[in-house]
């Protein structure tokens, strides 16, 4: 934190004494969040296919794949109720268990869960998550999502998925990413409507995670190294991205809902407007 500052000057921001829920609590991104909240005096509850290492109220394990477990999760946090921010943080590359599985967990299982909570969700609560600016190309596959998020049966919209994994799903992490910007930019008008709940997400850029460590085994040598990084000068860290998230779903935002908020260093913009050339990305440029 910057020299100065305490936690405690941080309470204008409204996570003291409130509940929250952190799926992917126990590694990476969601692992900084769950720990910034609980610094900030949230009561954090954890849910995570694996035990967290962060300070927390409870823990509930589940795997996002497993439809009946993200079902179960779920109605157990009901007793928390009313929950007041949640903060959807899990997710995998598609090296793991290949890009139908990326996309069972990423967007279908996650899905699922934010919609099993929501009777839990207080009105006026927050919901942010974690997209990836590998979304950055949302909408040029809008018609393709939407006819995907019309899908709200789980176990409907992964058959939807078999039926043409090649165009549907392409390479799972990019698709399951894209439809998580669709999903928050949709939904937040409908969750604004009903209830005043703000929901929203965060697209980072290459952090360094146990999943980015992973990931730079399978990518050429130096592709990270040529990566620009222009506001940090360096590759982010779980920190880096936790805060973006921590602010955006404070209520000291209230006006802002439906947003996908570039944590990318001005990658994206830099692309969108020349001022990145992406061929680096295909070893095109120095």
């Amino acid at each position: 934190m910057a020299k100065g500052l305490s936690m405690q000057n941080l309470d204008g921001l409204g996570y003291r004494d409130r509940t929250v829920v952190v799926t992917g609590g126990s590694s990476g991104m969601g692992e900084q969040v769950a720990r910034i909240l609980g610094e900030l005096g949230a009561k954090v509850h954890i849910v995570d296919i694996q035990a967290p290492k962060v300070p927390h109220l409870s823990f509930r394990q589940c795997d996002l794949s497993d439809f009946d477990q993200v079902r179960a999760a779920a109605a157990a946090l009901a007793a928390e109720a009313p929950i007041d921010f949640v903060f959807p943080c899990a997710g995998l590359p598609p090296h793991i268990k290949g890009p139908m599985y990326c996309m069972r967990v990423n967007y279908i299982g996650t899905r699922l869960f934010v919609e099993e909570l929501l009777p839990s969700v207080r009105d006026g609560g927050g919901i942010a998550l974690i997209s990836s600016d590998a979304a950055m190309g949302w909408q040029g596959n809008l018609a393709q999502s939407l006819e995907m998020l019309a899908i709200s049966d789980p176990d409907e919209a992964y058959a939807w998925c078999e039926a043409d994994p090649d165009a549907r799903v392409r390479d799972g992490y990019t698709s399951s990413k894209e439809m998580l910007v669709v999903w928050v930019a949709n939904k937040a008008v409908e969750y604004g409507n009903a209830r005043r709940i703000r929901f929203n997400a965060i697209g980072p850029c290459p952090t360094r995670t146990a999943f980015m460590d992973e990931q730079e085994k399978l990518l050429p040598e130096g592709f990270l190294d040529a990566w620009p990084y222009p506001s940090l000068g360096r590759m982010a860290t779980a920190e880096d991205q936790a805060w973006p998230l921590v602010l955006l779903n404070s209520p000291l935002n209230g006006a802002v809902t439906g947003s996908f908020l570039y944590t990318d260093q001005g990658f994206a913009s830099g692309v969108f407007t020349g001022a990145i050339n992406p061929a680096f990305m295909k070893g095109e440029v120095a």
